[in-house]
C-alpha cells in the first residue's frame, strides 16, 4: 500500500514541477526578453531593408520624373506639329517663287 502512495505523491510532485518550470518559461519577464533578443537580432536586417527601400524610392522618383519630361517634350512636339506644317506650306511657297522667278529670269535673257 506504501508504493501505490508513494507515486501518487510522486506524480504530485512531478506534476507541481513541471509547472513551476512551464510558469518559469513563460514568465512575461522572460517573453520581453526573448523579444528584446528576436528584436536585436531582426532590426539591422530590418534597417537595411527600410535604407534600400528608401533608396529605391528615390531613384524611381527620379525616373518617373525623366519620363514625364519626356513625355511632356513629346507633347509639346506633337502639339507644334501645326506650326511645322506652316512652315513647311512657307517653304514649299517660297521654293516655288524661287523657281518662277528663276524662269522668268531665263526668259528675259
Amino acid at each position: 500500500m506504501e508504493e501505490p502512495e508513494m507515486q501518487l505523491k510522486g506524480k504530485k510532485v512531478t506534476d507541481k514541477f513541471t509547472e513551476s518550470v512551464y510558469v518559469l518559461a513563460n514568465e512575461p519577464s522572460v517573453a520581453l526578453y526573448r523579444l528584446q533578443e528576436h528584436v536585436r537580432r531582426s532590426l539591422p536586417e530590418l534597417a537595411q531593408h527600410k535604407a534600400d527601400m528608401q533608396r529605391w524610392e528615390e531613384q524611381s522618383q527620379g525616373a518617373i520624373y525623366t519620363v514625364e519630361y519626356a513625355c511632356s517634350a513629346v507633347k509639346s512636339l506633337v502639339d507644334s506639329s501645326v506650326y511645322f506644317q506652316s512652315v513647311e506650306g512657307l517653304l514649299k511657297q517660297a521654293i516655288s517663287i524661287r523657281d518662277h522667278m528663276n524662269t522668268s529670269a531665263q526668259g528675259h535673257r
